[in-house]
């Protein structure tokens, strides 16, 4: 732990657990949404609405001080690059798009906005025209033009592109599949060609950032990631090697941010230092102590004691990362469909609800969250009915043959080892008390997510407890990642731990993507979750709120739903001086 870490203290009171919250409001609210993709090709997601979960932003004219202004965020874990082309976790994203803007920009729900684009035209349904803003400079000075954009793009979709620290492929190119080409009109016009129609594009280009021709061909993609430069509010000063502590100062030549999404212009605060701290606890003591101003993943337990420190505001959203115990179906006992049934029974999500996240989290309806433009609204949550999971259990061949009250086949006792991360311990423990109750024997590992991989990808696990990212509220980028058949070196399957492989959920996912018309993707994704859901290659468990905190000298900060830390609109409380 560093001395940082180690000078941090917190008072008795902070390891109580808090009382268990209430389940949060149902009220809703519209989330805006950008419809012109719905206009030009009859085929964009529709606004959802979303549980209203933020406290009221204390409101308050910021009057400037002569110190630097600077905010502290606390991180979970290090970013994995800064390379906008070249990461896949939300850790990275949050670093990187404070200093690098998109052609679009989401809001904190699922509404998405112009950003670096001033018009966007489709010619057709498989040809997207981008009229760039002139004026836009990168943190050197330079100009962005569509020679940046084109070469950010061509960077990412072609094989072995990335020159760092070997030629591979970009870890984006998943995001942006269809692109086929992308080409320069003029200075700020450029043309997307997709290989099909993709209705999914606004919310995608969300995640793809612009970078620096001249630059990266000036420094090669080392020299990139080691002092990146982009478009966005902040630029970047200093980070350490291992990416634990990043500092950024304030571009004051931003040409201001999405003009739908204000305030519009350079950013409130002069500093920010994004800061790693693992442990849960010494982020919320750091935050006690006004030594960071901004946490990620407030402990649940903690979330009463933190709300009654006067100095601290809990913030709060709808998640978008839905949990479950993906099984492997190519193992046994989990190649036969009762026995997953069963255990789908045979936990009671109402119960993790209540003990494990106090309130805030909802139940799975299957393998789309609740929040997903797509979700099949005649699907409920697996009941809790243990009486059932036990008469599945007997008509998969497992019995009380020992009279000791647990599942036997063949004389061998049921036993379950599940695999996960550190950060679900406490619901892998409930989880395994839960099973334990109709006689399943389970063990519970934990490990590095970087560790676990290799085995879940090559079908050497049992079973696995982790959640899996939602944040364009629609099927593409998060289905064919969990519920396709795995595919080396694709998209398709990157996160299907379960081995699960259906030819008509392939196919369906595969139409999905390409399909142009809102009714008919419904009726697709609709009977691939109706498949899924009897096939339960997983636990559909629960989906938890996105949680975080801040100092109340914090002004202008709400939760992202899909997790970012946006800083753009942050302004700092000024002190009080007593006279």
């Amino acid at each position: 732990m560093s001395s940082y870490s180690n000078s941090v203290s917190m008072s008795a009171t902070i390891s109580r657990l808090g009382e268990k919250m209430k389940g949060f409001s149902l009220k809703r609210t519209v989330a805006v949404t950008v419809t012109l993709l719905a206009l030009l090709m009859g085929a964009c997601s529709q606004p959802i609405s979303l549980p209203e979960v933020t406290p009221p932003v204390i409101e308050a004219t910021p009057i400037p001080t002569p110190e630097v202004q600077t905010i502290v965020v606390a991180l979970v874990e290090a970013p994995t690059s800064l390379d906008p082309g070249d990461y896949r976790e939300r850790q990275s994203e949050t670093v990187i798009r404070n200093m690098f803007d998109g052609l679009v920009t989401r809001d904190i729900r699922s509404g998405v906005y112009l950003e670096l684009a001033e018009v966007l035209t489709f010619l057709d349904q498989q040809t997207l025209e981008i009229r760039l803003r002139k004026g836009v400079l990168f943190h050197d000075g330079v100009e962005m033009t569509a020679d940046d954009v084109v070469f950010t793009f061509e960077r990412i979709i072609h094989e072995d592109a990335i020159e760092y620290p070997e030629p591979h492929t970009s870890l984006r190119k998943g995001l942006i599949t269809p692109l086929e080409s992308i080409e320069k009109i003029d200075d700020y016009t450029v043309v997307m060609h997709f290989s099909n129609p993709w209705p999914p594009v606004m919310q995608m280009l969300v995640h793809q950032q612009i970078v620096p021709k001249h630059y990266m061909e000036q420094v090669g993609t080392q020299g990139f990631i080691e002092h990146p430069i982009g478009t966005g509010p902040f630029k970047f000063v200093s980070a350490t090697q291992d990416l634990k502590e990043i500092v950024m100062e304030r571009f004051d030549d931003y040409y201001g941010g999405a003009p739908g999404l204000p305030p519009v212009g350079p950013a409130c605060i002069e500093r920010v230092i994004f800061r790693v701290i693992p442990d849960a606890m010494t982020r919320a003591a750091a935050l006690k102590a006004g030594e960071v101003d901004i946490i990620q993943e407030v402990p649940l337990d903690l979330i009463e004691v933190l709300t009654e420190d006067p100095n601290i505001s809990i913030r709060t959203a709808p998640g978008t990362r839905p949990v479950w115990l993906d099984l492997n179906v190519n193992q046994s006992p989990f190649s036969n469909v009762r026995v997953r049934q069963a255990l789908n029974y045979a936990v009671d999500k109402e119960e993790i609800i209540r003990e494990v996240f106090f309130g805030r989290a909802v139940a799975l309806p299957g393998p789309l969250s609740p929040y997903n433009n797509f979700v099949n609204k005649d699907l409920e949550p697996y009941p809790y009915d243990p009486e059932r999971a036990l008469s599945l259990l007997t008509q998969a061949g497992w019995i009380d043959m020992n009279g000791d009250g647990f599942p036997d086949r063949e004389g061998e006792p049921f036993e379950l080892t599940i695999d996960t991360l550190e950060r679900w311990r406490p619901l892998a423990e409930n989880i395994a008390t839960q099973l334990q109750r109709i006689g399943i024997r389970v063990t519970v590992r934990y490990w590095e997510r970087s560790v676990i991989l290799p085995y879940l990808l090559a079908g050497e696990r049992m079973a696995f407890l982790e959640g899996w990212g939602d944040s364009a509220f629609d099927p593409v980028g998060h289905f064919e990642a969990k519920w396709h058949t795995y595919i080396e070196d694709q998209s398709y399957g990157r996160g299907n731990y379960s081995g699960y492989s259906n030819e008509r959920v392939d196919s369906l996912i595969r139409m999905g993507e390409i399909t142009p018309w809102q009714a008919e993707r419904e009726r697709i994704y609709n009977e691939a979750q109706m498949i899924l859901y009897v096939d339960a290659p997983a636990v559909f468990l629960i989906l938890p709120e996105e949680i975080g905190a801040a100092t109340i000298r914090i002004m202008n900060w709400e939760l992202a739903s899909d997790g970012r830390i946006n800083l753009h609109d942050v302004c700092v409380m000024p002190e009080t001086v007593e006279e």
